[in-house]
């Protein structure tokens, strides 16, 4: 006879499951030890674990197995069908009655009426579970023998992103991340092994709303139970930035556990007022948008950046996956004591045999004023097209061009610069 082993990955809610997790910014895969002693093993997963679950993901790693049977099991009360409960309702008292169907809650009192009641009006000899009106699922596996291996599935659960706060000053600037383990799921995880990875990974199962609950920092938990761990990089894997955490710890359910992360050295910052734009032959004026550059010494992967100025708060943004060494560029919104006038004159115009233009000469004039206490910088950039492009003696490019102007404008005063456009399209 087969023996049958239940491996029950978590009885109840605050029941921390051990397991290995590999955490990716939209889900995670997670890995927990299981043993079989006999031809069978089943796995019970409580429904609030099935629901985060990626369809088609769940395997069973290192232990063969020959068939794989997945069945739903009636909930907590289920058990209780034939036995007695209490029944308590509003301005009544309490009765003992029978509960006959678990599903709709029936019951049948002393006097053999039978009626419906509401969950929150029963009471119970033994203490329930939480979350005892859930199914479980149970996938039950046939193997060849005995055996040990990993059970492992991928869940929309657990995810996880780095946050970044950059801290400038008159002194210079900073660069600090922390990384927020999100976990939306009823299930809590023993993690003893964990890692993080950045980068586009995509899967195909399709996403799964969370359960409800408001998730909540987990962070003093952490630093209180146990030394919190470290995460250390762990380089490349095949496009993917690499972390591993320092040590084992506890991701409790609904919550967000956040641990200090990158600490990058910045080789490069700086501010400007700045302009992206399209070349028009119209006239043109505006504000500037408050734009930093930066680079740093350690790969980043994308997040949310918080900038800080003096302490203070001006803005957040996101910034891309970047390798170390390369440059981030991103705006921060307009910059109304910094403004601009710009000005197009045609200095030639060439036109074929039905009057069309085919060669246009254009002198665009930028002028900068700035009402600031301190000289700033200011950058424009104009994407002109055509199908032969000059910017002033610069070689002539085909298609798309760019115009850049970079100027310091001073405390209180004005600047002005310009350059010329020749469009081709003969």
């Amino acid at each position: 006879m087969k023996q049958l082993l239940t491996a029950a990955l978590v009885a109840a809610l605050g029941t921390a499951s051990a397991a290995d997790l590999r955490i990716y910014p939209s889900f995670a895969e997670v890995r927990e030890p299981v043993r079989a002693t006999g031809g069978t093993l089943t796995v019970t997963l409580p429904e609030a674990a099935w629901a985060g679950l990626i369809p088609g993901t769940l395997d069973l790693d290192g232990l063969p197995f020959t068939s794989a049977v997945q069945r739903q099991e009636p909930n907590w009360l289920a058990s209780l069908e034939g036995k007695t409960v209490f029944l308590k309702r509003p301005g009544e008292a309490t009765q003992p009655v029978t509960l006959i169907r678990a599903r709709d809650l029936l019951v049948r009192d002393a006097q053999g009426r039978y009626l419906t009641a509401r969950y929150e009006d029963l009471s119970f000899d033994v203490a329930p579970p939480v979350n005892p009106l859930s199914p479980t699922q149970t996938l039950t596996f046939t193997l060849p023998g005995a055996g040990a291996g990993t059970l492992a599935y991928l869940t929309r659960g657990v995810t996880w992103a780095p946050r970044y706060t950059l801290r400038a000053s008159s002194q210079g600037a900073q660069l600090s991340a922390l990384a927020d383990i999100r976990n939306g799921t009823d299930l809590a995880y023993d993690v003893k092994t964990a890692e993080l990875y950045a980068g586009d990974v995509e899967v195909r199962g399709q996403p799964v709303p969370f359960p409800g609950a408001a998730l909540r920092n987990q962070a003093a938990d952490v630093e209180t139970t146990a030394a919190a761990p470290t995460i250390n990089s762990q380089g490349e894997l095949r496009g993917l930035y690499r972390y591993a955490l320092s040590a084992p710890f506890t991701l409790p359910a609904n919550s967000v556990v956040t641990l200090p992360f990158l600490t990058p050295k910045l080789t490069g910052f700086e501010r400007y007022a700045g302009l992206n734009t399209y070349f028009t032959p119209q006239n043109t004026s505006g504000t500037l948008s408050r734009f930093y550059r930066l680079k740093a010494d350690e790969r980043l992967p994308g997040g949310l950046v918080t900038v800080r100025e003096e302490g203070r708060l001006v803005g957040q943004t996101s910034i891309p996956e970047t390798a170390a060494g390369a440059q981030i560029e991103f705006s921060l919104g307009n910059d109304p004591d910094v403004r601009y006038m710009r000005a197009v004159q045609t200095v030639s115009s060439e036109r074929n045999a039905q009057g069309n233009p085919v060669k246009t000469t254009y002198r665009v004039t930028y002028t900068f004023e700035s009402s600031k206490d301190r000289p700033v910088r200011a950058e424009v950039t104009e994407v002109v097209g055509g199908r032969r492009i000059v910017i002033d003696s610069a070689p002539a490019r085909q298609n798309q061009a760019r115009a850049e102007l970079r100027v310091d404008v001073p405390a209180g005063g004005k600047a002005t610069r310009s350059f010329t456009v020749v469009v081709d399209n003969s």
